[in-house]
């Protein structure tokens, strides 16, 4: 357990996630239906990008919707702070079908690999659609060490979101009424299944993860559902905790529910708006390394803040249309914790 009073036997660990809408070089083409942004709009996008960049300032940052790599160096580069790792695997020479995910470290990294194809065994059939064996965007899964030495793995998603997959041709023209409520139901149900494939699909990630190296694990992203939606529990599976004493060993916990610190637990922690609605979307998940009361604990969330003022500033494309989530991490110095996780049981 964490000795709260030897405060000199800490390190602390800023990690933040970032959907940056859309991010594109001026004049590309990204969807068919979108028009391309100016040199204007790309100025004033990768400015507000940067400047937001810079309010966070962390160490880690997860970011969501890169079509050019180019791009989002441009944005880090206005942050004015140096980053020695700015990858968006997929998108260095611009994506295509859909944005990428990237990642932005002052870091070592070990090893970053960006995974399309659902682990075997994961497939499952949509409806009109057929099998969805792939993420439609691919999860970034990542290796970096810290200051102090301590090993850390981190899986970047952006999950399928909750918008109706509609039935279209190649050339992306409609084949089915899309005023009809009933098909508009069924078109929302293959969004569903396909973000609950995707879920439990990122499942076998983490469990693979955590059987092979037992080291802390940190997801991020846009996980288009709430902490405690059926599908994002499929990943996490927190709950499984209370009725199986095992199952911590590949659980993952909700950053904002464990923290330590002198937390604001108010309504501010929403990161979207829609329809007037806020939810949690983009969200921090640690492993049990993490929790305090962990008999393999390494260290703690300190505190996880939300960065959603421009959610209620009105809407345009420069600007983002997520809120970014920031959570401070604490790791105990790993020549003073006298653990190695490497080889302990999952049992």
């Amino acid at each position: 357990m964490i000795d709260q009073n030897s405060a000199s036997q800490w390190a602390t660990l800023s990690v933040a996630t970032f959907n940056m809408l859309n991010l594109a070089l001026p004049d590309r083409m990204f969807y068919a239906n979108q028009t391309p942004y100016s040199t204007q709009e790309y100025r004033r996008k990768v400015e507000w990008l940067g400047l937001q960049l810079s309010r966070l300032n962390a160490d880690l940052i997860a970011v969501q919707e890169v079509w050019d790599e180019t791009a989002l160096r441009d944005a880090v580069a206005n942050s004015h702070l140096h980053y020695s790792t700015v990858q968006a695997p997929g998108a260095e020479q611009g994506a295509t079908g859909t944005p990428r995910n990237g990642l932005i470290t002052r870091l070592p990294l070990e090893d970053i690999q960006a995974i399309q194809t659902f682990p075997a065994g994961m497939s499952v059939p949509i409806p009109e659609l057929g099998e969805h064996s792939g993420f439609e965007r691919p999860i970034l899964k990542v290796r970096v060490h810290t200051r102090q030495g301590q090993v850390l793995h981190v899986l970047i998603a952006h999950l399928k979101s909750k918008r109706p997959k509609f039935l279209q041709d190649e050339e992306g023209n409609a084949l089915e009424d899309r005023d009809d409520p009933r098909i508009a139901a069924r078109a929302a149900l293959r969004s569903l299944v396909m973000r609950a494939a995707e879920a439990v699909a990122l499942r076998a990630m983490v469990v693979d993860i955590r059987k092979q190296a037992h080291e802390p694990l940190i997801l991020m992203g846009d996980l288009n559902d709430g902490p405690h939606a059926v599908t994002t529990q499929m990943v996490a599976a927190t709950a499984e905790v209370a009725y199986d004493r095992h199952a911590r060993a590949t659980a993952l916990f909700n950053a904002y529910d464990i923290q330590t610190g002198a937390a604001l637990l108010r309504d501010v922690a929403y990161s979207h708006v829609y329809q007037g609605f806020a939810e949690v979307l983009d969200q921090i998940f640690v492993s049990e390394e993490f929790m305090p009361d962990s008999r393999f604990n390494l260290g703690d969330v300190r505190r996880v803040d939300y960065f959603n003022d421009h959610l209620n500033e009105g809407h345009d494309r420069i600007r983002s249309d997520h809120g970014f989530v920031r959570a401070l991490l604490r790791l105990r110095m790993k020549t003073e914790s006298g653990l190695d996780l490497r080889h302990r049981s999952p049992a």
